[in-house]
């Protein structure tokens, strides 16, 4: 009866236990998807209801922000559908620069010995130190000296240099990818570039797909490195098309500001249901098996 009582009341205890973390997960949960819920449910009401207070019943305006959306954008610089545009191309071709050639950079420090391997490291570690802000006048003088000031290259071409995604890439080298494999590979006569393509980027899926999630959600909604280097309005990105709507002319009316916002997050929902399933894929595709 004793050890019966012990294993009662240790699964009770593990039930108490369990339920408060899923307590505490589900209002964390909860408390995340908060900002989102309200920004949706503004988009649904006018401008006087959004200033009079927070609410969480929505409102009858949808259809209407957005008519008014479509009509505001008639006598702007830009139009919501050329901004839209002009973003994809940017975040688009930038996420896969970050990705692809931060795995090569996070493969070549994990995979080859050479003597400043360390140093290497090291550096990159120190550039993720190094906020944007700080570097973006002499960055702004170097796209300047190269004719790139108003150009999406300025943009583009500098994604390939992702620190954050390195690190990423290579912690995650680290648990899952065998040397002996690469090894055989190269007995079978496979080239290092071929290595990379055929084995390398396959297995890294599930990362890769991690990775293209955030910087795709960190290209679009950037606003601070557009915002320097475009200057004609035709180029500007749908971020700069919502601070357009937030500027004096049309800062009373929330309702359009908000369904702005709503408009800008549906590609990343897209592309979050899109790399999703390559999250959960699994682990690994392969390995060596002892």
């Amino acid at each position: 009866m004793a050890k019966q009582n012990d294993v009662d009341s240790y699964s009770e205890g593990q039930f108490k236990s369990k339920l408060l973390r899923n307590a505490v997960c589900i209002f964390f949960c909860l408390l995340s998807i908060l900002p989102f819920l309200l920004m949706i449910i503004n988009a649904t009401r006018d401008s006087q209801d959004i200033q009079a207070g927070v609410s969480l019943i929505p409102g009858g305006m949808f259809r209407e922000n957005l008519k008014n959306l479509w009509a505001k954008q008639n006598g702007m610089a830009i139009t919501l559908g050329k901004a839209m545009r002009n973003s994809l191309i940017i975040s688009g071709p930038g996420t896969i620069c970050a990705v692809y050639f931060s795995a090569m950079t996070a493969y070549g420090i994990h995979v080859y010995q050479f003597k400043l391997k360390k140093f290497a490291w090291a550096f990159i570690m120190a550039i993720m130190m190094i906020p944007t802000q700080i570097t973006i006048i002499g960055f702004y003088r170097f796209m300047l000296k190269l004719n790139l000031v108003d150009n999406y290259l300025a943009l583009i071409v500098p994604c390939i240099a992702a620190p954050t995604v390195v690190y990423f890439m290579k912690q995650y080298m680290e648990s899952t990818l065998s040397i002996e494999m690469i090894e055989a590979a190269r007995i079978d006569g496979a080239n290092e570039f071929r290595i990379f393509n055929t084995i390398i980027v396959p297995l890294m899926k599930p990362a890769l797909a991690t990775q293209a999630i955030f910087q795709f959600v960190a290209q679009w909604n950037n606003l601070f490195t557009p915002s320097i280097l475009l200057t004609t309005d035709s180029k500007k990105t749908l971020p700069m098309f919502v601070q357009i709507l937030t500027s004096d002319q049309f800062r009373v009316d929330y309702g359009v500001v908000y369904m702005g916002l709503f408009v800008t997050v549906i590609p990343l929902i897209v592309a979050y249901i899109f790399f999703a399933r390559f999250i959960v894929a699994g682990v690994t595709l392969g390995g060596v098996k002892g």
